[in-house]
């Protein structure tokens, strides 16, 4: 069975202009959109949220929501909008999404995630995932998640992606229930034991190689989350690591991703698209590195402005460049 390298959804951050920009990073990557709620599709008011390039491939939606009928209408259009893959939302914490009754709160109610899984499949031609929690509030033990898992599968829903924190779902905020709930990677393990016939796809905390080899050793798979926005080329050096000999993965440099990227910038640039909505993306991709304070500062402050072209990621690749050549003269 392939393993799965997966960016994971996160509202705000994986829009389509950071999924290209990841495509150019790790080619062999599964991508995933934010999380796009079925109301906000079926009012159209996030419709305009589901285009993406060709070059995103594989790629998949990630729905939230708690009515059968609505994400099976959902998934149809995501269908025909070209998308390879469902997922639903099962982990989301805040406050929102729970008063609209779908997110973590679901794995409560594994019985109406299982209709909704079959519902979309009776509709839809393309596999459903779920993305889930190891737990919520004080539903913790290990029972509470076999059943959750035993549940929605046995509905046709054969990969799981389980962020390896349970969420707390009064008191503590979505970014709080990313890092205060410890972690506990055993108990994923654990199911991937107990359901060895089901794709177990890990997430929570992963930023390292090492890290990413033992769960590898384990489970099917790793689901990168901030680690990817925060230190892009973490996602380069994973691809390099477990790809080198793919055709699809190009042996480039930091500065040959941003100019690969500035393609795509140019692009979407003629079609009215600001600078600042794509060049965001591209502030960490120096982390670490000599003059990532003045790509960042330059990026920041010249990126906003209303007219601001491709000029402006071009000096501040200068600039880190040069200070780079001389740190190295």
């Amino acid at each position: 069975m392939e393993r799965i390298f997966a960016l994971a959804p996160m509202m705000s951050i994986t829009d389509r202009h950071f999924r290209v920009f990841m495509r150019h990073i790790f080619p062999r990557s599964q991508l995933y959109t934010e999380m796009i709620s079925t109301g906000s599709i079926i009012h159209g008011s996030r419709l305009d949220a589901l285009g993406f390039d060709p070059i995103e491939h594989p790629v998949g939606i990630q729905l939230g929501g708690s009515s059968p009928n609505e994400l099976a209408f959902c998934s149809r259009i995501a269908q025909e909008q070209g998308y390879d893959e469902i997922n639903l939302n099962i982990g989301c914490p805040s406050d929102r999404v729970q008063s609209a009754r779908f997110g973590a709160c679901l794995m409560a109610e594994p019985e109406l995630v299982a209709s909704c899984v079959e519902e979309i499949r009776g509709t839809s031609d393309l596999p459903v995932t779920i993305k889930t929690r190891i737990g919520i509030d004080k539903h913790d033990d290990y029972e509470f998640l076999a059943d959750f898992i035993t549940k929605t599968a046995s509905a046709g829903c054969n990969t799981f992606f389980i962020h390896a924190r349970k969420a707390w779902l009064k008191g503590l905020s979505p970014r709080q229930n990313r890092s205060i709930p410890p972690l506990e990677y055993d108990k994923v393990y654990r199911v991937k034991e107990d359901f060895p016939n089901l794709r177990i796809i890990v997430n929570g905390g992963i930023r390292t190689l090492p890290a990413v080899e033992s769960h590898l050793e384990k489970l099917d798979g790793v689901m990168i989350g901030r680690e990817a926005n925060r230190n892009p080329w973490f996602m380069k050096e994973l691809s390099d690591y477990y790809f080198e000999n793919s055709p699809k993965n190009p042996a480039t440099s930091r500065e040959a991703v941003v100019r690969s990227y500035m393609q795509y910038i140019e692009g979407q640039l003629k079609q009215g698209v600001a600078l600042k909505t794509m060049a965001r993306h591209l502030m960490g991709i120096y982390h670490g590195q000599k003059g990532a304070r003045h790509w960042r500062r330059m990026l920041c402050e010249d990126g906003p402005v209303s007219d601001a072209g491709l000029e402006v990621v071009e000096s501040a690749l200068q600039q880190v460049t040069g200070m780079q050549a001389f740190q190295h003269s």
